[in-house]
Order: C-alpha cells, then structure tokens, then sequence
C-alpha cells in the first residue's frame, strides 16, 4: 500500500514538474517573439567558437613546429605533421569563414558555390602568411628572452609565457583581420584575452621584437600601432580619448601610435587617435598621457606623496 501511495504520489509530482515546466518553456517562446537582436538565430549560421580555438591550436603546431607535435603521431616527421594539420586547418577554417562571410550583405544572397571559392581563397591567402608570422614571432622569442633575465629557456617562454601566447594569437588574428574576415578574429582575441588576462584587439599593427613582460590587464586598441622593439609592463592601456561618438568612430584612428624602442611601464594609460610615442621614450608608471611625446622623453609622475591616517592623524608615509 505504500509502495502504491508512494508511486501515486511521484506520478503527481511529475505531472506537476512537467505543467510548470511547459509554463516555463511558454514565456519562453512568448519573450522569443518580441524580436530581441539576441534572439537572431535564424537569419544565418554562426561560426563555431569551440572550432576556432581548435584552429589556433592547430595554428600554433605549425608556427611552433619542433614544439608542439600531433600526439596521435607515433612517428614524427615534420612535412608529414604540417601536411596532415594544413589539409585539416583548410578544411575548418573554410567552413568558418563560408559561415561568417554572410554577415556582409553582399554575400548574403550569394549562392554556397560563390561562398566556398571566396572563403577558400581568404584561407589560402591566410596560410601563405603563415612564414611572415613565424618571421615576427621569432623576433618576439628573442625579445623576451632579451628582455626578461627570469628567463632561463626560450623553450620555458614557448610553453609558459602568457604575453607570448597572447601576441602569437593576435599575428595570427590580425592577418585575418587584414583580410577582411569578420568575428573570427575577434573570437580568437577573445580567447586570448580569457586565458591570459591581456586584450589585443586584432586590428591592432604591432612590430617586430614586441615584449610582454608580466602581461595582465593590458589593453591594446584597434586602431593602435605599435613600432619594432616596443616594451610594455601590465595594466598598460592603448586606448580611445573618449568613446562618446558612438559608431560615428568606426573606423577612425582613436588609438596612439608607439614608435620604435619604446618602454611604457605598468599602469600608464595613452589615449587618442593624435597621441604619438617618439621613438626611444620612456614612459613611467602610472602615467596618464592624452598628448604626444617626443622622441626619447622620460615621462614620469613627480612629487607623489603617500599619506598614511592613523586614528585623527594623517601624515606622510615613511
């Protein structure tokens, strides 16, 4: 009999669970209707996020190809690898960027014949890249083993430096972003900046001989340009003046320039599409700088003073 009770009152509660979950699922679809742009689903595909991440690590196999192998291989040989991870970087990427391409209106309507050539040729003029990004990334190796006497090993920066990682990902965005492919860039940016704390926009042209040194809280802005043998500490940030005119700045210089062999320690913010680093400055912590700087200046905060209250008393820190 209680066996009976019991199975009856389940039923009871499952039947109630079930009418407050079609209750649920029915403001659901009523909130769906009201034409919010997050609802959007169905105008086209959207790229694949999980995809894009497993590109760049296919990516990173082959800049890194004495790195970062296959671990299905159980030979190695470095044509046959690089063979196997482009046929299989193609084959991705040109799916992705066929998907992302209906997002400018004049491939909307275009049949998936004309989408799979311009997404093929995009992915073939993105691979052959591929060598001037390896050019820059061993200038960047180089200055940070140069730059960071913790360092032991380029081997120990390869694997382990966040800012390498972060710089790596952004040469690889940029060239897309160069080629004119929307989201992907930005997806894989993104996916920098969660992993690694650091947030380069992939519009952002960076030199050769770029170092990283710590890395978190950076900000590089889209339109930022960077010289060759440019320093930079964390909480750095490249940013716009002002973001008040809304999409009105789309595609403006907002960003400064930093030119050659400059140094910008932690914490210092450069704002504005007009603000120019010269070649060779210095730029100290925690500077705010809306305005250009010549070439070889030292900028830094004077006469900061530190107060201590303790209790009623508030004095000088010592």
């Amino acid at each position: 009999m209680e066996e009976m009770n019991f199975a009856a009152n389940k039923g009871f509660a499952d039947e109630k669970m079930a009418a407050r979950i079609n209750t649920l699922v029915d403001s659901y679809m009523e909130d769906y209707s009201c034409g919010k742009d997050i609802d959007s689903v169905c105008t086209i595909d959207h790229p694949n996020r999980e995809e894009i991440i497993d590109i760049l690590a296919k990516l990173k196999r082959v800049v890194f190809p004495g790195f970062f192998k296959n671990p299905a291989f159980k030979v190695y040989t470095v044509r046959n690898d690089i063979t196997m991870q482009v046929e299989d970087i193609l084959f991705h990427l040109i799916k992705q960027i066929e998907i992302v391409l209906q997002y400018y209106d004049r491939f909307k309507e275009a049949s998936p014949e004309e989408r799979h050539a311009k997404a093929e040729d995009i992915a073939f003029a993105f691979l052959e890249k591929i060598p001037k990004i390896r050019e820059y990334i061993e200038t960047d190796v180089q200055a940070f083993f140069d730059g960071d006497p913790a360092a032991f090993y380029k081997d120990e920066i390869i694997f382990s430096y966040p800012g390498l990682y972060a710089i790596f990902v952004n040469r690889v965005a940029h060239e897309l972003y160069e080629l004119g492919v929307p989201l992907i860039p930005r997806i894989m940016t993104e996916h920098a900046h969660s992993k690694t704390g650091i947030d380069i926009n992939p519009g952002a042209k960076i030199g050769k001989y770029f170092f990283i040194d710590h890395g978190t809280g950076i900000v590089v802005g889209e339109t930022t340009e960077i010289g060759d043998n440019v320093k930079i500490y964390q909480g750095v940030t490249l940013g716009a003046l002002s973001t008040r005119g809304g999409r009105s700045l789309n595609n403006k210089k907002r960003h400064p320039t930093i030119e050659d062999n400059v140094t910008i320690y932690s914490g210092a913010s450069i704002l504005g599409g007009e603000t120019v680093i010269g070649k060779g400055a210095v730029i100290g912590g925690n500077c705010f700088i809306t305005k250009s700087v010549p070439a070889g200046a030292k900028v830094n905060i004077r006469s900061q003073e530190m107060i201590c209250h303790a209790g009623e008393e508030a004095k000088p820190f010592e």
